[in-house]
């Protein structure tokens, strides 16, 4: 007989183990060049007289430590130097203690300083990234420069910069309705958030049909001037006006009825009618030959001799500025006093008068020559370096200065 064992084994399904999830730790968030994964920011502005311990002793941050930041801060952006309506930021533990562990102010709106509040006390400035980028805007005037600027999106500053480059060859008291601009800038960004104003790099501005253009050029390694399509610089020996005035009350004459002796005399100057207190600058490089007081009814007043030919006297101050004394050197656009009716006066105002080789002359009619112009050697360069800048603001380019303008822009930059 035979015998048979038949093995019976039941058939199981094995489950194979799931694979673990990979894990990936999440980068890194950092501002200001510190980790705040595990800090909270407490967003402040600094008050009127508001000190920096002021400030810290709300966080509960020692005496001891402040004299210690104050002191590190001195070989960095001294504390000192804070001022008020500027913002600043406290970095603390997430935790239910909250110690406070840096302070951060923002000295510009690109700029700013830290400083450690633990261990290791220390401060360091640093600035954000920032990208440039490239606009053009143009308009016409109806009202005033700077609402014909606002109302085509440019930001309020733009217009002030633009004044500023016309300063020596435009009156922008003396522009008139459809006047015209086109301007060619640079605007900042950080993190995609306009943050400043750049470099306006061209410019045309027509005034009673004639055209002003200017374009940005770095000449001989110098910082960057304004220069017209000749070459010219825009830049003058004198500023066009020594003042933001409200109107001229009274012009160059030599037989003017003075408004309060009422007797028919020479007026040898320029009265621009301001309100009291405002700025008034130095026209040009030079050195102060007197500060005092005029009897004869001029008031406070200041003379400059900006070199062997020209002399310039500002009368009726209402003060001098800080610094202004018989020998001070001062330079053109320097502050040197304030408009006011010292003297024989009817109201506020500047008397501004222009001596050339001793002999008084008409401000308004004073022929300002311009300094440093592109030497005729250097005109090829410097017509090629500005030749995109020519075609932004709708300047013909000779054909044999046909280059990319992108290139000229980025190699003039």
């Amino acid at each position: 007989s035979a015998l048979f064992v038949v093995s019976c084994k039941q058939s199981t399904t094995v489950q194979e183990p799931e694979p673990e999830a990979e894990y990936f730790a999440p980068e890194p968030v950092y501002r200001w060049g510190i980790n705040i994964d595990s800090l909270d920011i407490v967003d402040g502005v600094i008050g009127r007289n508001e000190l920096l311990s002021t400030i810290l002793y709300r966080y509960d941050v020692s005496s001891q430590t402040i004299y210690h930041v104050e002191k590190a801060s001195q070989e960095t952006w001294s504390v000192r130097k804070m001022q008020s309506g500027k913002p600043y930021h406290i970095l603390r533990d997430r935790d239910s203690v909250a110690t406070a562990r840096y302070f951060v102010y923002d000295i510009n709106k690109t700029d700013y300083a830290v400083y450690s509040l633990t261990d290791s006390i220390y401060s360091y400035m640093a600035s954000i990234d920032v990208d440039t980028v490239l606009n053009y805007i143009s308009g016409s005037i109806e009202t005033s420069l700077w609402n014909a600027m606002i109302e085509q999106g440019a930001a309020p500053d733009l217009a002030g910069m633009l004044a500023d480059i016309y300063s020596w060859t435009i009156d922008f008291f003396g522009i008139q309705k459809r006047d015209s601009f086109s301007v060619y800038y640079q605007e900042m960004y950080a993190d995609s958030v306009r943050v400043a104003t750049g470099n306006i790099l061209a410019a045309n501005f027509i005034t009673s049909g004639t055209d002003h253009y200017a374009f940005r050029y770095i000449y001989h390694n110098e910082r960057g001037e304004y220069f017209d399509e000749k070459g010219t610089s825009l830049r003058r020996a004198f500023l066009k006006a020594p003042l933001s005035y409200t109107r001229i009350s009274s012009k160059f004459s030599n037989a003017r009825l003075h408004p309060i002796k009422k007797i028919v005399r020479a007026h040898h100057g320029v009265d621009y009618a301001a309100p009291s207190g405002t700025p008034v600058y130095s026209v040009g490089d030079g050195v102060v030959t007197a500060r005092a007081w005029d009897n004869k009814g001029g008031g406070n007043y200041i003379k400059i001799k900006h070199n062997s030919t020209y002399t310039t006297e500002y009368m009726h101050l209402k003060g001098f500025a800080k610094g202004i004394a018989v020998g001070t050197h001062v330079s053109q656009g320097q502050l040197i006093g304030y408009v006011g009716m010292t003297g024989t006066a009817t109201g506020p105002h500047l008397d501004y008068r222009v001596f050339k080789n001793g002999t008084a002359i008409d401000p308004l009619r004073m022929d300002l020559p311009a300094v440093d112009p592109i030497a005729p050697d250097d005109m090829p360069q410097y017509l090629k370096a500005v030749s995109g800048y020519m075609k932004m603001v709708g300047l013909s380019v000779p054909d044999s200065l046909q280059v990319d303008t992108i290139k000229n822009i980025q190699s003039n930059d």
